[in-house]
């Protein structure tokens, strides 16, 4: 298996075409990922013994600070970087082709998706792969069964809140909340459709749902 035939390819965000060399490498990776999970995931092992397979399925050494929960999927695994006292909870799913790093002290939550690759968009050409990294800096809390999209950063010290689909890269260190569903509750008052931090880390606006009618709340 070339892995830095590979990784150079992924990590320079050149287009994988369906058939090639690239393909097939990916292929290979997919498998050996396969046999690790499930070596991982199908019996019990105390957390050495997880950083261990973890570290087999990187291809490098994870700190001792670092812990996992399985079950977790990869389909590759070699593009998957960890700082200190990052915690990965179980059911996550990390598609790192692209290149995934995941910085010191992040908290991960049940069911997330990390996802590196896009399908081309033209019918003629579905097959083939535009791979973009996810980065998630410092201190940030993703919450259960969100999806973080290709090509985003997630900024130190940021809540992506539970089931929202970060689309595009947060760049700033304020604290910042991404919420997608009208069901979140901020400070147990409004009901919140979308927020993003300003300047100060608190919310640049609130979105309230009054009998159906949508206020935008300014601080």
């Amino acid at each position: 298996m070339d892995w830095d035939k590979l990784l150079e390819h992924m990590n320079s965000k050149r287009t994988v075409q369906s058939g090639s060399d690239i393909q097939r490498l990916l292929d290979g990776a997919a498998d050996a990922a396969r046999k690790l999970t499930v070596q991982l995931n199908n019996s019990y092992h105390n957390m050495a013994e997880i950083r261990e397979l973890f570290s087999q399925i990187t291809g490098k050494p994870v700190p001792e600070s670092f812990a996992m929960f399985p079950p977790f999927y990869t389909d590759c695994g070699r593009n998957i970087t960890v700082g200190e006292n990052v915690f990965i909870n179980a059911g996550c799913q990390l598609q790192d082709q692209g290149g995934i790093t995941i910085e010191d002290g992040s908290q991960i939550g049940h069911n997330v998706v990390l996802a590196t690759l896009n399908h081309d968009l033209s019918p003629l050409r579905r097959r083939d792969l535009h791979p973009a990294p996810v980065r998630i800096g410092k201190n940030v809390w993703i919450g259960s069964n969100a999806t973080v999209c290709p090509g985003v950063t997630i900024g130190d010290g940021a809540v992506v809140a539970a089931g929202a689909i970060p689309k595009q890269p947060h760049r700033s260190t304020d604290t910042a909340l991404w919420l997608v569903s009208a069901c979140c509750r901020y400070h147990g008052r409004y009901n919140i459709c979308t927020l993003r931090g300003g300047r100060s880390g608190f919310p640049e606006g609130l979105w309230r749902l009054r009998s159906r009618r949508v206020h935008l709340l300014r601080h």
